[in-house]
């Protein structure tokens, strides 16, 4: 959904998108331990982590066009993965434990016992919370896309020089165009890392961007 507005709605290119997954996920495993982040709103700072870092690529990306902004994009995507694989801080390669989520008293991370001899895998636990984050997120695009905002990221996209002669700033839309997306992806991120419990350099690489965007064009 992120890519969508990204790419289909203002024209902008990511190719970098595993590793704006991969930022929520860190933030995820570093603020997790802290008891006083609620669950959910680590789920938001995911997204929010995500979008703050990757304003570092507006000014780049807003002087750029085509290929050349794709290849700012892989640029910063093999960086995320070089700078995780040298800190040491954040597990280097061998990466993070991350701590399961606890809501409202419920241990995501743990099976669901039914009666003595039947349970269910925890993951129904996360599949609900997911299909829940998902209905949020694309009640949110499809929204985006048939408002106001959604029709000036597609004039900008169509024909930016047009749509700068009706008074449309397109390096504004853009921004919130890429923005919302890395915030997207921040918060899928946040979800990837609490199910998967453990996170690594190797989860997010170019392939893994290649495989979204391939998604998102081929779908």
């Amino acid at each position: 959904l992120g890519l969508t507005v990204q790419f289909g709605y203002a024209g902008v290119v990511n190719f970098a998108a595993a590793a704006f997954v991969g930022i929520g996920a860190y933030t995820a495993a570093v603020a997790l331990p802290l008891a006083s982040v609620p669950p959910l709103l680590i789920i938001v700072l995911g997204g929010l982590v995500s979008a703050l870092i990757g304003s570092v690529l507006l000014l780049p990306l807003l002087r750029t066009r085509g290929h050349y902004a794709a290849l700012i994009t892989i640029a910063f995507g093999i960086l995320f993965r070089t700078f995780l694989e040298v800190n040491d801080t954040l597990g280097g390669p061998q990466g993070l434990k991350v701590p399961g989520m606890h809501l409202f008293g419920v241990d995501f991370n743990r099976a669901i016992e039914v009666d003595d001899e039947t349970e269910w895998s925890f993951y129904l636990q996360y599949a609900l919370l997911c299909l829940v984050v998902l209905h949020l997120a694309y009640g949110f695009v499809r929204r985006l896309e048939r408002s106001w905002l959604g029709l000036s990221m597609d004039a900008v996209r169509l024909d930016e020089t047009a749509s700068s002669a009706f008074g449309l700033n397109g390096a504004l839309w853009k921004i919130a165009a890429f923005s919302i997306g890395n915030f997207l992806a921040g918060v899928a991120g946040a979800l990837y890392a609490m199910l998967t419990a453990f996170i690594a350099p190797a989860s997010f690489t170019f392939g893994d961007s290649l495989i979204l965007v391939s998604i998102v064009i081929l779908g």
